[in-house]
């Protein structure tokens, strides 16, 4: 018969796993989505309470110049923080396109942190709690 510490233990370590019972700041994997084509990812970051939305396209039909001051990838990343109007295309040596994230299917929303994104044949949407944030497809890319 287990001893109460050590079945105090593995109650805490269950604990532990499920969703939003984390430390604060900490995050389990990546969590977050992809469109139903595969062309869109993006996860959701929350890191000493700063809330962040990143947006990766694999394919984008016409690439932006990049500016001066960027050395590394242009034109197919996206980030928001969860309040302020900070939406903005990135400079990145990254990516966050992952293949084990849901698909958000057609007509879908997800909602984490203050981030709502929906899903349709047109692309995929996000925005923050201020209502700022980019709409986001192959063909093209809006920031509002």
């Amino acid at each position: 018969m287990a001893s109460i510490r050590s079945l105090t233990i593995c109650i805490f370590a269950a604990l532990a796993w499920l969703p939003g019972t984390s430390p604060v700041g900490a995050q389990e994997g990546a969590i977050g989505l992809q469109t139903p084509s595969g062309n869109i990812h993006c996860q959701y970051f929350a890191i000493d309470k700063q809330a962040t939305l990143r947006c990766d396209i694999g394919q984008i039909a016409t690439r932006p110049p990049r500016p001066a001051d960027c050395e590394l990838d242009w034109g197919s990343a996206f980030e928001i923080s969860a309040r302020g109007n900070d939406a903005q295309r990135i400079c990145h040596g990254d990516t966050v396109m992952d293949k084990s994230l849901p698909v958000l299917g057609y007509g879908g929303i997800w909602q984490r942190g203050g981030f709502t994104c929906t899903s349709d044949q047109g692309g995929l949407t996000c925005f923050n709690a201020d209502r700022h944030g980019f709409s986001l497809s192959k063909a093209r890319q809006d920031i509002f």
